[in-house]
């Protein structure tokens, strides 16, 4: 009775076949053949108790039998009875040590639990078996796939496919692999072969994923629609994936729906929330978003990011956006977002008053709320430096030891404004060593050679390049935020990651004055590394360095001749307030300010050298109050630049005078000795002298 089962099994009469096998065992049919069998078609059809107690009644007639082991662990593992399968795998095994379905299985079971080490234990017991079989190179695939060996995990992968070009594992194996490497194209290949051939819908939406990958939005919309179509998938968060593909295809029409109805069923859902709005983006419909929104908050004034929704509609600063403001703090009394909603508008605004109250009430729910106890202390730092100073040494003793650094600049700032140099530059000097007590000691200028070589003819030679630089508290962040916005060739990325190259290197210079280094090394090593930093084959750029020493003219001189220099630059003395106040750009360890001073000024001789002696192509963009001449400003930046002419940049992008210019006669007493060790080398670079 056993074959006519397995006949209609082949055929994929799987309901035909249980029937079969319910007839075989109500006539009294129960050799192991037919038992197989039947658990088999119980199995087929989902009845999964009935399968797994047909085949124990089978083991139970012949124990010893591996394939029944195997067969039951199949079962157990439909239930996720998955301690139960290992047991009928170990049995299998123990039965039949070449039962090469088990290795397969335990090997798969421990991929699925990310225990890649006894998967490949398992495989390799697999391939003694059958090491050329498909699922044994399948097996190995994945394993080199999970451990980001993709190249020859697709090598792999396409052999086994080659010897099971229909077997469904394999297909998936190798799908799941071209995704990891990125061949979008080919995953969408394989994935349509599975769907194909098992009729997985669930399938569709990792299509839609890969199809996205590809920037088809449209594609990857029609794939969900597929699933959408039946209800049981058709959840908001598919609602809402779809219609943001839809957006993005320009198929309003289509968006409109989707992202309406994940709304309605889940007006929490922050992706739906934010649908909604991307919808009135597209399609302009500002009333009707108006009310979607306004009659959700009714129902549910305790969501945050629905009445931020709700703000996003409304210009800022104006009446509606007030009015908004005001109901979010009704419905919710003393509660911090509204509360910080209502700051910024007050802020942002001019509301000075209104401002500091909101941060006091903020501060009184939240003592440590930083943007609330900054406002409270620039208010009084505006009006009454010494109270600023005692609210900040109030926040002290709860602060975190991150936050304490900011806090003590903050009464060093505020000592400053209430005419205490003394004790301002007290609390700069103490909190600066501490914070730069880790990072090396500033670079040792090195001495300037006999003889500089040539400068090379820059006729011919490739595009320009600029190199940018300002020392400790010349507020050369002020010029390269400028820069940045302006011009794509603009590069500060040796402030977020250091850049493998040897103007990133504070030992270079020395080696480079050494002999240990020649020019061609310097240059080639800059060259060799700008395409990875994202420069354009004509090399232009505008290059930010943490640090100079005149020793890189040894190799821009005969190398780079075409390259220009950019100094920021101000009133040393000026520029060692600014550097105890408030660090610099490269971290550099700071002991006292008698210290920093002696390497500043010899740090900045060189500079002085190379305007005096016209030693390298410079331009220098005085760094004291640039706001106070925009027009001179643009003009210094396209004469580094060697361009025609450079826009005017808008005030608000250089930011605040930290340090004002000439602050450093208020300390004249205070740092005497720093001063006078810096005073020759500022009447150099053109400053007063007292």
């Amino acid at each position: 009775m056993s074959q006519p089962i397995y006949q209609a099994l082949r055929r994929g009469a799987n309901t035909e076949a249980a029937t079969l096998a319910r007839q075989a065992m109500a006539a009294g049919q129960t050799d192991i053949q037919t038992l197989s069998a039947a658990a088999l078609a119980f199995r087929a059809v989902g009845e999964r108790e009935a399968a797994l107690k047909t085949v124990d009644a089978a083991i139970a007639q012949m124990p010893d039998d591996a394939e029944l082991h195997f067969l039951r662990a199949g079962m157990l593992l439909d239930t996720q009875d998955v301690s139960g399968a290992q047991a009928a795998l170990a049995q299998t095994v123990a039965l039949d040590p070449n039962q090469f379905g088990a290795y397969v299985v335990q090997a798969q079971m421990a991929i699925g639990r990310k225990d890649l080490d006894e998967a490949e234990r398992q495989t390799k017991l697999a391939a003694r078996v059958a090491p050329e079989h498909p699922w044994t190179l399948m097996l190995e695939g994945v394993l080199a796939s999970r451990r980001n060996d993709h190249d020859r995990a697709l090598k792999l992968l396409s052999a086994a496919s080659k010897g099971a070009p229909d077997d469904l594992q394999v297909i998936s194996a190798l799908a799941f692999a071209y995704l990891a490497k990125g061949h979008f194209a080919f995953a969408e290949q394989s994935f349509r072969r599975l769907i194909e051939k098992t009729g997985q819908v669930q399938l569709h939406g990792l299509l839609a994923q890969i199809l996205l990958q590809q920037g088809r939005p449209a594609d990857a919309a029609d794939e969900l629609a597929v699933l959408l179509a039946d209800p049981a998938h058709a959840t908001p968060s598919l609602q809402a994936f779809a219609g943001e593909l839809e957006l993005q295809a320009k198929r309003f029409d289509r968006a409109k729906p989707l992202l309406q109805a994940a709304f309605a069923a889940h007006p929490d859902s922050r992706r739906a929330t934010n649908g909604v709005l991307l919808l009135w983006e597209a399609t302009g419909n500002t009333d009707e978003t108006r009310t979607t929104l306004d009659d959700a908050l009714a129902q549910h004034p305790q969501w945050d990011h629905l009445w931020i929704a709700r703000l996003a509609m409304e210009a800022f600063g104006d009446e509606a956006a007030a009015a908004v403001v005001a109901r979010w703090n009704a419905a919710r009394p003393d509660h911090l977002p509204a509360l910080q909603a209502q700051l910024a508008l007050e802020s942002g605004t001019g509301a000075h008053d209104a401002s500091e109250a909101t941060a006091r009430r903020i501060a009184t729910i939240e003592p440590g709320h930083g943007q609330a106890n900054e406002l409270i202390y620039r208010r009084l730092l505006d009006r009454e430096p010494a109270a600023a100073i005692t609210f900040v040494e109030g926040l002290l003793p709860a602060a975190s030891a991150q936050a304490r650094p900011l806090l003590q600049r903050w009464i060093g700032m505020a000592q400053d404004a209430a005419d205490r140099p003394a004790e301002a530059i007290a609390t700069w000097s103490a909190v600066t060593a501490e914070a730069t007590a880790q990072a090396g000691p500033p670079p040792v200028p090195t001495a300037a050679p006999a003889q500089w070589p040539e400068l090379a003819s820059a006729e011919g030679a490739r595009a320009p390049a600029v190199f940018l630089y300002g020392a400790p508290g010349a507020q050369v962040d002020r010029i390269a935020n400028v820069l940045q916005r302006a011009l794509p060739e603009f590069r500060s990325d040796r402030f977020s990651s250091a850049v493998q190259d040897p103007f990133q290197d504070t030992n270079v210079p020395a080696r480079l004055a050494e002999g240990v280094f020649t020019a061609e090394q310097v240059a080639d090593g800059w060259r060799g590394q700008l395409p990875a930093r994202g420069i354009g084959a004509d090399g232009a750029v505008i290059d930010w360095i943490p640090f100079w020493d005149n020793a890189w003219l040894l190799a821009l001189r005969p190398q780079l001749p075409q390259a220009r220099l950019l100094f920021a630059l101000r009133d040393p003395r000026d520029m060692l307030l600014e550097w105890l106040a408030f660090g610099a750009p490269m971290a550099m360890r700071v002991t006292d300010a008698d210290d920093a001073a002696r390497w500043l000024a010899t740090h900045l001789a060189q500079i002085a050298d190379i305007i005096e002696q016209d030693l390298f192509p410079h331009t220098v963009v005085r760094t004291d109050a640039p706001g106070e001449d925009l027009e001179r400003l643009a003009a210094r930046f396209a004469e580094a630049l060697g361009v025609p002419a450079f826009p005017t940049p808008p005030r608000e992008l250089l930011g605040p005078d930290r340090i004002p210019a000439g602050r450093w006669l208020a300390y004249r007493e205070a740092l005497a000795a720093p001063f006078a060790t810096l005073t020759p080398v500022a009447v150099r670079l053109g400053y007063r002298q007292d």
